[in-house]
């Protein structure tokens, strides 16, 4: 009789009662949060057209306010709510894909949800890491300015 490594043995893994229960909480939780996302998504971008709109109004109601200011911070904004967007939409697409796979037991929509919490964490691993290096960046770039003042 052949026997089965342990790794062999998770070959297919089953989704007890309690699992799935907790799946489903997971996922109602996901779509609260992706909600709560997508609602901070829509204020980004309304304060970022409303940066813009009135850095142009202050801009041409007087000449010493520069229209690049407000222009600036409103493209700030509008940037970051487009990448705020990709990980929410991830986290939405998990959520969606949990309660479809666990209500109709739908194995494809229960690898789609999982590739799609992947795909979050995975982007929010690399935007982890970009900001940490930005950061260093600045730092050292501090330093060496403060160096480079006192000689």
């Amino acid at each position: 009789m052949e026997t089965k490594s342990p790794f062999e043995q998770f070959d297919e893994l089953r989704i007890d009662s309690a699992s799935k229960t907790f799946l489903l909480e997971a996922a109602k939780w996901t779509t609260f949060l992706a909600i709560l996302g997508y609602i901070g998504i829509g204020l980004m971008v309304l304060a970022g057209i409303f940066m813009l709109i009135s850095g142009a109004a202050m801009s041409s109601y007087n000449s010493m306010i520069p229209m690049g200011g407000g222009a600036f911070f409103a493209l700030f904004y509008l940037i970051f709510a487009a990448f705020y967007f990709i990980p929410i939409n991830y986290l939405y697409k998990f959520a969606s894909n949990m309660k479809l796979a666990i209500e109709a037991k739908n194995q494809a929509n229960l690898t789609k949800s999982f590739e799609y919490l992947k795909s979050h964490y995975k982007f929010i691993g690399i935007l982890t890491i970009v900001v940490i290096s930005i950061y260093i960046l600045i730092f050292l770039g501090v330093m060496i300015m403060g160096v480079s003042s006192m000689v």
